[in-house]
This record gives C-alpha cells, structure tokens and sequence, in this order.
C-alpha cells in the first residue's frame, strides 16, 4: 500500500512539473523559475505530509496487529491455563483414587496376612481362609450336623496338616463321629490326635473319648487300656483325673 501511494506521489509531480513547464513558457524566465520552485516547494511539502500520513497509519495498522496478535496469544495462554487446570484437576483426582486404592489394598492384604492366635494356651499364626474354614466346620459340629462338620474337619485336617488348629480338628472330628454313633470311626480319629499331636493339649481328652467309644462298643478292656495309657502319659491333666476316677468302677 505504501509503495503504490509514493508511486502516485512520484506521477504527481511529474504532472506539476510539467505544468510548471508549461507555465514557463507564458511567463517570463524569473517568474516561471519562481513559480516552479514554489511549485516544488508545494508538492515536496505534501509529498512530506503524504508519506507521514502514510508511515503513521502503518505504524497504527502494525500496532493494531501488534494488539490483535497479542489478544490472540492472551486467549491462547488463557486456553493452555485452563487445559493445565483441568490437567491438574484429573492429575489430582486420579492420585487421589490412586492412594485410595492402596490404601484398601493395604487394608485387605493385611486382612490376608496370618494373624498370631491362642489355641488352648498356645500362640500360632493362622491366616484368614485357614480360620474361616476351622469356624465353618465348628459351626457345623455345633449345629448337630455331625456328618457334615466330620467331612469339612475331615477336609480341613488334609487341608492344614501343620495348623494349629489342626489338632483340634482331629479331636473334633472324633468327636463327631462319637456323636453320630460311629464309634469305631471316633477311635481312628482319636488315635491320630495321640499319634500324631502328642504334645497337644487335646491328646489327654481324645485318649477319654477313645475310652469313652471302646465302652460303647462294650470292649471293656481297651477300654481301661485307653484310661490306664492317660492316666501313665499326661497324669497331671484333667482328663487324667476323670480316667483314675472311671479306673475305679469300671470292671
């Protein structure tokens, strides 16, 4: 735009100087040398004014771009501030989720980890599926369904060979096979709590049921054998005293 104007500028006074040409020739020599040079004065003048017109609403245009173009990049920066936020938001919100997360997975891990518990005066680590399914099998015992309470300690015994439930386990299932009236299965039971949990504190108590099955079966000599073998082994027991005290009448 700039140049287009100057190039017309530039014709201008092509035409004024031909004018002052043809002036020339009318007037005389000093008169016409005047009138050119006021005529250039004229012309150089608005040339001047011209081009300052023009400079000035350059700078203007390139200063109202100037402004456009940094509105621009103001709505731009405004728009990458409010995508940050929003970033920063859902950053936050999933962090958040995040320690929510393994806080609950901490909480069931340790639900899962072995929890220290005391079995007839003995302290042993059980973990959870261990204890659920030992309670599930003595809620059946207790409940009289004897036949299922003996296939789950059955289960369970197999399960947890080294539980320290295990033990009582066995002597429960003996026990529920005494109360289902099978006597020579309460025995067998029996036998495996003496056999192979020696040391538990259940031992004395299944040598009286094993007393307590050969009785049943009128087997009156195993009978006292099995009260005579508790009494001889664990004689400071309860068990023990109650065995010496059916020794006494048991012929």
């Amino acid at each position: 735009m700039k140049t287009t104007t100057k190039s017309r500028i530039a014709a201008l006074l092509l035409v004024f100087a031909a004018a002052g040409s043809a002036h020339a020739g009318i007037l005389d020599d000093d008169e016409a040398r005047k009138a050119i040079i006021d005529l250039r004065a004229k012309v150089d003048a608005l040339a001047r004014d011209m081009n300052a017109r023009i400079d000035a609403k350059a700078d203007k245009t390139q200063a109202l771009d100037f402004i456009n173009q940094n509105e621009r990049t103001l709505a731009q920066i405004a728009d990458l501030r409010g995508q940050i936020e929003v970033l920063a938001n859902e950053v936050a919100t999933v962090q958040k989720r995040q320690r929510e997360l393994y806080a609950d997975l901490d909480e069931r891990l340790k639900k899962l980890e072995p929890r220290e518990v005391t079995i007839d005066g003995q302290t042993a680590e059980v973990d959870v599926t261990e204890q659920k399914n030992y309670d599930a099998a003595m809620a059946m015992f207790k409940s009289g369904d004897y036949d299922a309470a003996a296939a789950a300690l059955t289960d369970f015994v197999r399960r947890y060979p080294t539980s320290g439930y295990a033990a009582n386990a066995q002597y429960w299932l003996g026990n529920a096979y005494y109360a289902a009236r099978d006597y020579k299965k309460a025995i067998a039971a029996q036998r495996d709590v003496v056999a192979n949990y020696a040391d538990s504190a259940k031992a004395p108590d299944a040598l009286l049921n094993i007393a307590s099955s050969y009785t049943e079966l009128k087997d009156k000599k195993n009978a006292r054998k099995a009260l005579q073998d508790l009494v001889d082994k664990y004689p400071d027991s309860t068990a023990a005293q109650a065995a010496a005290d059916r020794l006494k009448t048991l012929k």
